[in-house]
């Protein structure tokens, strides 16, 4: 797993590191504000940053008891006690205390990527094309073998997860293992937040610029298909909103 080169990292668990994005000023405490600023400097919306507001009115609490039996008028989420917000049907992969299980997330690529053995003898010299990533049918499996019983709360919560996670970093329809092994100890957030910085931006995600367009111009979705068959002229700007 890649790492956070700050002094702080070594002290903290893959779970904590994973929400330090939003933690702008370092004091432990994730307040409503700072998850709206995180999610739009990821790229996000104004309307889905806005709906990123659910995330302290469901989390807040669970992460307030590792402080006190009241909750949290304000709302604010406790980045030390983060492990206490683990909800029901998600992967396993953090344990109880906000730990990464890194034998079970490569269990997950090597049960779920269903395309790791799939080759293209005109790409990679027969080499697989899509091995080490996970599509949309493959999240969606994922997402259905970790259903528990009478959990509708963990279900909802994972399937919003798995979304935003897509969204943010789908590149040729896919997530890939690397990015998603950085997204787990929370390292891709500043890598994405400097390179929305730069001029060439961050290439990779699902905006609203690409499923209007594509939509619009070829009656599909799927920006990646239309990509593939015309890749010499389909251009998409990736300078976009999520």
């Amino acid at each position: 797993m890649s790492n956070l080169t700050t002094g702080l990292a070594a002290n903290l668990t893959a779970l904590q590191l994973h929400v330090a994005f939003w933690d702008t000023n370092n004091d432990s405490i994730i307040t409503p504000f700072e998850i709206y600023n995180g999610f739009r400097a990821l790229g996000f919306s104004i309307i889905f940053s806005l709906g990123g507001l659910l995330i302290p009115v469901f989390f807040s609490y669970p992460t307030t008891l590792g402080h006190s039996w009241l909750p949290d008028p304000l709302f604010r989420i406790y980045a030390d006690s983060i492990h206490k917000a683990k909800h029901g049907s998600d992967t396993g992969v953090y344990d109880s205390e906000g730990r990464i299980r890194e034998r079970l997330f490569d269990e997950i690529f090597e049960r779920m990527d269903t395309q790791g053995n799939v080759t293209d003898q005109a790409c990679n010299n027969g080499e697989s094309v899509w091995g080490g990533s996970l599509g949309v049918d493959d999240l969606v499996r994922l997402h259905g073998r970790n259903r528990v019983a009478a959990d509708p709360a963990g279900w909802s919560f994972a399937a919003m997860e798995w979304w935003t996670t897509w969204l943010l970093l789908q590149k040729d329809g896919r997530v890939w293992e690397e990015d998603l092994k950085a997204m787990y100890d929370g390292s891709l957030f500043f890598k994405i937040r400097d390179q929305r910085n730069k001029q060439g931006g961050w290439n990779q995600g699902y905006g609203w610029t690409d499923w209007a367009r594509t939509l619009w111009n070829n009656g599909t979705w799927k920006t990646w298909e239309v990509a593939q068959s015309q890749p010499k002229t389909i251009v998409f700007e990736r300078t976009k909103e999520l």
